[in-house]
């Protein structure tokens, strides 16, 4: 049967050729996934919540946001921002917000706005933005490593690697990254990505 297969003709017919039969050897392909641990992940739901801070644009285009986006951390950071942004926060996420909203205004330019903020009940304080996070399925997704590699990292694994294969969709509306406590430049340091789901 195989040999029928793999030549296509069976044993029998082939005792009657008298110059010989030509075999090729079978091309064998040996495969093996080779990956790092896989991300742990859990579905939360959550409501509507506000958040507070600051607000930037910046582009996709070559990547540009890779290297833009941590320097806007950075000045924030220097500039006592971030220190605000810690002592409003009065919701249920605890920790800093990089919240990520693509625009379908901005879309065909390829540029996002980034928030670097806070889950803040309350009105909206001066010099501060507020933003509207709709209520949603999240997948959650647990970071570690050292900032911003392990962050980017993960953000391409989600997409590339997880979503194709999930069964979920992206439900449309601004995903973001939490970053408790902690220093971002240890590699155990513990963050979050919260990517909304259908």
């Amino acid at each position: 049967m195989i040999f029928g297969f793999y030549k296509g003709f069976p044993p029998s017919e082939a005792r009657k050729f008298l110059g010989g039969i030509n075999f090729n050897n079978l091309l064998i392909i040996h495969m093996r996934l080779k990956g790092a641990e896989p991300m742990k992940n859990y579905v939360i739901k959550r409501e509507a919540f506000q958040a507070v801070g600051i607000k930037r644009e910046f582009s996709f285009v070559n990547n540009d946001h890779h290297a833009k986006i941590p320097q806007m951390w950075d000045e924030l950071n220097k500039d006592g921002t971030t220190d605000t942004l810690v002592k409003l926060n009065n919701g249920q996420i605890k920790g800093i917000l990089g919240v990520c909203v693509m625009d379908k205004n901005k879309q065909s330019q390829q540029i996002i706005d980034y928030w670097i903020a806070a889950e803040y009940k309350g009105d909206k304080p001066n010099g501060l933005e507020s933003i509207e996070i709709s209520a949603s399925k999240w997948m959650v997704f647990e970071v570690n490593g050292v900032m911003p590699d392990a962050i980017q990292h993960a953000w391409k694994t989600i997409f590339s690697e997880w979503f194709p294969i999930s069964g979920y969709e992206h439900a449309g509306i601004p995903e973001f990254e939490v970053y408790p406590e902690g220093d971002p430049y240890n590699e155990n340091y513990y963050s979050e990505i919260w990517v909304p789901v259908k």
